[in-house]
């Protein structure tokens, strides 16, 4: 009698297994349906839009043969300034969360101050700076488009450096404590160091998170039509020109709007494929 107990919930249980895995598989296969047919449609429309001339030629009016310079190179400005003001901002924090006020309550306060700021949209963002920038200086500009996206990079850096340098083995620390090295220098030298890996992860994945940003840099830096280095004037980004081409009535504008978007796309998805190499080379 036992043993029929024993095997009827093997076979129950073995059944379910197979039942959950099943609906794993299926769950994963939805998930990479929707991705793969949104990078086909990418792909086949955005495809013709590539050439040489996309990164030679500035925005232009219809059908004037234009490309997409102008704004390539402000998404890049943007961008980039964007990066080098959060992620000094993010790995710090990130460093006094970890091993400077772990169980303080000013810790635990930014901890979760960054938890809203990382799940904030980024809309509320922009018009944040909107707000406190754009209004009172009385034009757009695009430092605060890198303002506002520097934003959007401190949480996810604050939060990738803080547990990476939490899975550092507390050996190290001890061993360097043993040394008499001060603890200013045991985090630079040998935590940090330690943890650099897992850190240059984050700021890819940050890049990754603000490289297609639109609401941010409609309220801040906006649009320009010329290719522009001036940081204290409106510039030209590739989402707001993809978001400007994309509702256009205009085949060209369209097919330049496809290219961008799949410049875009493409940019995001080298730079996951890094972060998750250097994540691997980690482990």
């Amino acid at each position: 009698m036992k043993n029929t107990i024993n095997h009827s919930l093997y076979v129950r249980r073995q059944w379910l297994n197979r039942f959950y895995l099943m609906l794993a598989w299926v769950m994963m296969g939805f998930g990479l349906f929707w991705l793969g047919w949104i990078f086909y449609t990418l792909l086949a429309n955005g495809i013709n839009g590539l050439g040489l001339h996309l990164f030679r030629v500035d925005t232009l009016p219809p059908d004037a043969g234009g490309g997409l310079r102008n704004a390539i190179w402000g998404s890049l400005l943007i961008t980039l300034f964007g990066l080098f003001i959060g992620t000094p901002i993010g790995i710090l924090t990130g460093v006094y969360l970890a091993e400077f006020g772990r169980h303080s309550k000013i810790a635990g306060m930014t901890r979760f101050m960054n938890d809203i700021l990382l799940s904030a949209p980024s809309i509320v963002i922009g018009l944040f700076i909107y707000g406190i920038i754009i209004v009172k200086q009385g034009h757009f500009s695009g430092w605060a488009g890198s303002l506002a996206l520097s934003l959007l990079v401190i949480p996810v850096v604050v939060r990738t450096t803080e547990n990476m340098l939490k899975l550092v083995p507390n050996g190290l620390r001890e061993a360097a404590y043993a040394l008499g090295t001060p603890k200013w220098k045991m985090v630079s030298m040998v935590t940090l160091k330690a943890a650099k890996t897992g850190v240059l992860t984050g700021v890819l994945l940050a890049f990754a998170r603000i490289s297609g940003e639109t609401a941010p840099l409609l309220f801040t830096a906006l649009n320009n039509q010329f290719f522009s280095s001036d940081m204290n004037q409106p510039i030209a980004n590739l989402p707001n020109v993809i978001y400007q081409f994309a509702m256009s009535p205009y085949k060209d504008w369209q097919s330049l709007a496809w290219a961008g978007a799949l410049l875009i796309a493409f940019t995001v998805l080298i730079t996951n494929v890094m972060a998750r190499i250097l994540g691997r080379k980690k482990h």
